[in-house]
């Protein structure tokens, strides 16, 4: 279905200011993981944890698309840094599970206290309807993402 001209214009500016918020984001998670002595990637690997937690190492490098000797390297800065702790599989006494820390969720929920709110208020200016829209759009965008990052892999 083709969009009306209007529309198309607002959707081309959508797309046109994106990679500068997501240039941001990336600027400001380097900040944040500098502060707390890790690297950007080491964030992508505690929310797969915290996602997927208790989990191993080895579905963490599978879900963030690193080596295992790099999740190794992540997981030894996040636990130095109090984000992660090892703890013994229930299923297997043999091997060990990654959880993420209440202190290090907290101390990094610190570092994003302002950008939370800052988000919450933005997001009281716009609809219930309008609200839904976004989300729509956000859960849609990644899932879109995820597919163009298949498509580099599969060349």
């Amino acid at each position: 279905m083709a969009q009306e001209p209007k529309v198309r214009a607002v959707a081309d500016q959508i797309i046109e200011v994106m990679p500068d918020w997501v240039n941001t984001m990336i600027h400001l998670n380097g900040l944040i993981a500098d502060r707390m002595s890790v690297v950007p990637t080491d964030f992508q690997c505690l929310h797969a944890i915290v996602q997927n937690g208790p989990t191993t190492a080895g579905a963490v490098a599978q879900r963030v698309a690193l080596t295992p000797g790099s999740v190794s390297r992540s997981i030894d800065r996040l636990e130095a840094a109090d984000c992660v702790r090892r703890v013994p599989d229930p299923g297997d006494r043999r091997r060990a599970l990654l959880e993420a820390t209440p202190e290090g969720l907290q101390k990094i929920s610190g570092y994003y206290e302002g950008l939370t709110k800052r988000t919450r208020d933005d997001l009281n200016a716009f609809s219930g309807d309008e609200l839904k829209s976004i989300l729509r759009f956000v859960s849609a965008s990644r899932v879109s993402a995820e597919a163009a990052v298949q498509d580099l892999r599969g060349e």
